[in-house]
């Protein structure tokens, strides 16, 4: 069995994961990315020396000073046209109080059902904000009214906040109906999948897992942990949580020490199935049908799963939404939620949740 990789970034001596956390003062929360220099924001978050030339191979390969360089172009050659009428042309970019408005409904201290209404209802009309209200409110499913939410003012989540400025810079005010036909984001995104992972985690949906284990008494099987960022995230909410990765992937940051390396099915195998643990599945891959030999394995009775809600991305299945998957194929299990999460710039990503159907607790 591969060696398990250590919690550490490569290219810096000194990352440690809670002294990262304890050391995510107020003010970076508000201002993770001083004068929008990516580039000297991540070396001083990670501690990298200064002429740091790491190369992040994800959607595209990059280095933080060529994505300090697309950052100087701003919006030029389209760099920023996430929004398109009819006919295929860019518009206006959204005001900035409406991308404060979106990244609002992502605050711990708001209770989200109201905060998503309240972004819809006062959209003006036939604006962008309009169009990404209607497109979120209308793919939203809420949790369960046995699940209670708290509102909380001391969450700490840097990769919400560095996703939060992105919003700002890159001027997103969410996905809408056409977010389905693009192609391509932006240089930051990769940046972000290496230090974070594929896609932030809510407050809402920690709470929500957090509220499903508790509730059944039970852990969490992170399957295809990756760099362990949600497992950390879900950890810090007091969760037991079990990371399993193959490793075949490469993550400049790593969260935890103790990713079990293997493959998942393997895995499941050995541990009963997962029959006695919530199974999450954080971007789950396509290839070789590995998310539907997984899902096939798993013996217990929560499913959950973060990723797109639309098809320009990878669904995890061939030719099919999540949805769509489930309907067809896992008619034993039925959706309880569906969430939106803090969508990067061209992309739209949702919490899903599947309950085995005749539990009775």
């Amino acid at each position: 069995m591969p060696p398990t990789p250590r919690a550490a970034t490569t290219g810096s001596s000194t990352f440690a994961p809670d002294s990262f956390f304890e050391a995510w003062s107020n003010e970076k929360q508000r201002d993770p990315v001083p004068n929008n220099d990516l580039r000297s924001a991540i070396i001083q978050a990670f501690g990298l020396k200064p002429t740091d030339s790491y190369v992040y191979h994800a959607v595209a390969s990059v280095t933080l000073q060529q994505v300090q360089n697309a950052l100087l172009q701003g919006g030029s050659r389209d760099l920023h046209a996430w929004y398109r009428n009819e006919k295929g042309e860019p518009l206006e970019s959204p005001p900035e109080t409406d991308i404060i408005a979106y990244t609002s409904i992502f605050n711990s201290a708001s209770a989200a059902t109201k905060a998503f209404s309240n972004f819809a209802s006062n959209a003006r009309k036939q604006s962008i904000r309009a169009g990404v209200g209607s497109h979120l409110t209308s793919l939203r499913l809420p949790a369960p009214t046995s699940i209670s939410i708290p509102r909380s003012k001391s969450h700490i989540n840097p990769y919400l906040d560095f996703w939060r400025w992105s919003c700002h810079n890159l001027e997103w005010c969410g996905p809408d109906e056409s977010t389905a036909s693009l192609k391509n984001s932006h240089h930051i995104l990769p940046i972000f999948m290496h230090h974070f992972g594929c896609v932030c985690p809510s407050y809402e949906s920690i709470e929500i897992i957090k509220a499903l284990s508790r509730a059944r008494k039970c852990g969490v099987i992170d399957m295809g942990s990756g760099n362990g960022y949600w497992t950390y995230m879900l950890r810090r909410a007091g969760l037991e949580v079990a990371a399993v990765d193959n490793m075949q992937s490469l993550w400049r940051t790593m969260w935890v020490d103790d990713t079990v390396v293997e493959d998942g099915l393997k895995y499941l195998q050995r541990n009963n199935s997962g029959k006695d643990d919530i199974l999450l599945l954080v971007y789950p891959i396509v290839s070789l049908d590995f998310t539907k030999r997984i899902l096939t394995q798993y013996g217990g009775d929560i499913i959950c799963i973060a990723g797109t809600q639309n098809s320009n991305g990878y669904t995890a299945f061939k030719d099919v939404m999540v949805n769509e998957y489930f309907e067809k194929e896992m008619p034993n299990f039925h959706k309880i939620t569906q969430v939106p999460l803090p969508s990067f710039a061209g992309k739209d990503e949702a919490l899903y949740v599947f309950e085995r159907k005749d539990l009775s607790y």
